[in-house]
């Protein structure tokens, strides 16, 4: 890998959360699709593109910034998944395995946010 964000874990992470995220939105109903569907894969993108762009900022504090920015996403990803459940668009099984992968990728975000002076 050339970018050195590519060997991030919480980079590979976020990616591949992503791509999960993505499929159970294509399930959403069509109503949806301009609403939450997008809403949730913008947020979920959003997660690995500002650690990523963070990451080739020229100070720490402004790495510090984009990876607050990625949690925010995150957050907001969670928000969406506890609406895609309330609207059943999800079983409660879905969330829980989607709403633990959210926990453990916000656990390690923030703790590598913490690490960078």
């Amino acid at each position: 890998m050339k970018f050195k964000f590519e060997n991030l874990i919480i980079w590979q992470k976020a990616m591949d959360f992503a791509e999960s995220i993505n499929v159970i939105s294509s399930k959403f109903p069509k109503k949806e699709r301009y609403n939450l569907s997008s809403q949730i894969m913008r947020a979920v993108d959003s997660i690995a593109l500002n650690i990523s762009e963070g990451s080739i900022g020229q100070t720490n504090p402004e790495f510090k910034r984009f990876m607050g920015y990625s949690i925010r996403s995150l957050a907001e990803v969670i928000t969406c998944l506890h609406k895609a459940k309330r609207r059943a668009y999800i079983s409660n099984e879905e969330f829980a395995i989607y709403y633990e992968h959210s926990f453990e990728l916000m656990n390690m975000m923030i703790a590598f946010r913490n690490k960078i002076n």
